[in-house]
Formats: C-alpha cells, sequence, structure tokens
C-alpha cells in the first residue's frame, strides 16, 4: 500500500498525519511502530489519522498513535496540527472544525494569522475518572517512590497526567523521575508528567515526560493540565503563558466547570508518500 502522508509539527512536538478519508488506511501497531522509526521509519513523536466522524454532528475522527504503536486519547499540540492539515488538504474549508475523540468531543477554531485555538474541553479532576488510585478527590496527592514523597497533581486532559512543581525546570530530574511517575501503580493506565516551573502567576516553563514517547518538545495536554494544576492551587492567573523546549503556548482557564482553552502554532514541514 502506497500511503500519503504529511510532516507536521506543534513547537517542535512532531507528527505524522494522516488523511483517512480519502485513503483506505489500515495500519497495525507493529505498521505504526516502524512508521515511528526515526532511523528506518518517518519518525514522529506520534501519527495523527484523520477519519470520517461516528457522529453525524462531528465533522471529522481524530485517532492518535504514539510511536510505539498505542493508541492514546488526546494529544492537544496535535489537535492544532489537524486543524492545519485538513484545511491545507482542503477537506473543509470552515475555520470552526469539531472534531471526535475517543474521550469526548473537541472544538478547533483556527484564527486569520492560522494560530489554533483547541477548546480541550473541562479537565477530569475525580480520581476514578483520571484514573489514579485515591480514596477521594484532592487538590495534591502525596505519591510515594523508593522511600520518598512526591506531591502531585493528577488531572486528565483526556489522558491522564501527573503535575509536579519544580524549582528550576532545566535541571529537574525529567528522564529519571519522569518514567518511574509515568508508570507508578496508582495510574493504572500509565500517565504523561510535568515538571512545572512558576515563573509569575502569568508565566510557566514547562517539561513533559509523555507514555510511550518519553520527553518531546512540547505536550499542549501536559501544558493545559499544569496549568489548572497551578489555578487550583491559587497560584496561576486565567490566562498563563507556557514556554516549553520547543516554544510557547497560551493556555485560559477561568472556573472549574469552564473548558481550557489552548492557542499556538501548527506548522506543515513537508508532504510524502511511504510503501507499507
Amino acid at each position: 500500500m502506497l500511503l500519503k502522508f504529511t510532516k507536521m509539527h506543534g513547537l517542535g512536538n512532531d507528527f505524522m498525519v494522516i488523511d483517512g478519508v480519502t485513503q483506505n488506511v489500515r495500519l497495525t501497531p507493529e505498521q505504526i511502530k516502524e512508521l515511528g522509526d526515526r532511523h528506518f521509519g518517518v519518525g514522529f513523536d506520534q501519527l495523527l489519522l484523520v477519519e470520517p466522524p461516528g457522529d453525524p454532528d462531528m465533522d471529522f475522527r481524530y485517532r492518535i498513535f504514539n510511536a510505539d504503536g498505542s493508541e492514546v486519547e488526546q494529544c492537544g499540540n496535535g489537535a492544532r496540527c489537524f486543524a492545519q492539515f485538513v484545511r491545507d488538504r482542503k477537506l473543509t474549508a470552515s475555520r470552526r472544525i469539531r472534531v471526535q475523540t475517543s474521550k469526548g468531543n473537541i472544538e478547533l477554531r483556527v484564527g486569520m494569522d492560522d494560530e489554533v485555538t483547541v477548546d480541550m474541553g473541562r479537565p477530569e479532576l475525580e480520581p476514578y475518572e483520571i484514573p489514579f488510585k485515591a480514596d477521594r478527590q484532592s487538590i495534591t496527592y502525596k505519591l510515594e517512590i523508593e522511600g520518598r514523597e512526591h506531591e502531585i497533581s493528577a488531572i486528565s486532559m483526556g489522558n491522564p497526567h501527573a503535575v509536579l512543581l519544580v524549582d528550576d525546570c532545566k535541571n529537574a530530574p525529567v528522564e529519571l523521575l519522569g518514567r518511574k511517575i509515568q508508570r507508578h501503580a496508582r495510574f493504572p493506565e500509565n500517565c504523561n508528567v510535568g515538571f512545572m516551573e512558576i515563573v509569575n502567576p502569568g508565566e510557566v516553563n514547562l517539561r513533559v515526560y509523555e507514555r510511550g514517547v518519553g520527553e518531546t518538545l512540547a505536550c499542549g495536554t501536559g501544558a493545559c493540565a499544569a496549568v489548572v494544576a497551578g489555578r487550583l492551587q491559587g497560584l496561576l492567573e486565567p490566562t498563563v503563558k507556557v514556554t516549553l523546549p520547543g516554544g510557547s503556548l497560551t493556555i485560559t482557564w477561568r472556573e472549574e466547570d469552564q473548558s481550557v482553552l489552548m492557542t499556538g502554532p501548527a506548522t506543515r514541514v513537508y508532504e510524502g508518500h511511504i510503501r507499507i
């Protein structure tokens, strides 16, 4: 099968994006893993698949696969690239795009400057729904790792996140501690792990260790989860600039019963074909 694809990135978080509307696409986890190999395949953090919606009120279905072949529920940087992709491919001319995901529906809005705002929906804080093992909902939790306690926030933005406050994001033990928290028994589906340094109430620095990937240059859902965590602790303003290694996003979350809004760029790198 000859597969047409587009390589894109959102702040360095890179994607292979495939049109499953005009192409018949069936990929196994093994094939996705081969495509994700940066030496022998295309190479990416996630593969994004655009499909026709199952819900008649939606414009598209959005599926996300990690480079290890596993399917995940949500990817904020990918959602921005998704919006730009369907417009570039003329699958829609709308600047307001309604998308079905495995964790619910989201809305994407493309501005006149081509910056994309994603309505990420309301954060899930109930432990059972994240999922996270806890007796009751709390703003923060104590997580024991090798005899030492770490204070985290546990939040779902369509996928599970642990967020830690650190004094120095640049020197945080992202690889070592991120891997251990990601696989902690209290996160039965594993989690993404954010290390957040608060610069001031309107600005944070963030690094994220992602499930099935490792540390990436940017993580949209991680940026959203970090701002939610900081807002719940009374540390951040409603709108926050989140600076990640790959660049900056603007995250807005005003009230607990409101959606989180994420605004940032999406960049097309090249078009390609590959035979699988």
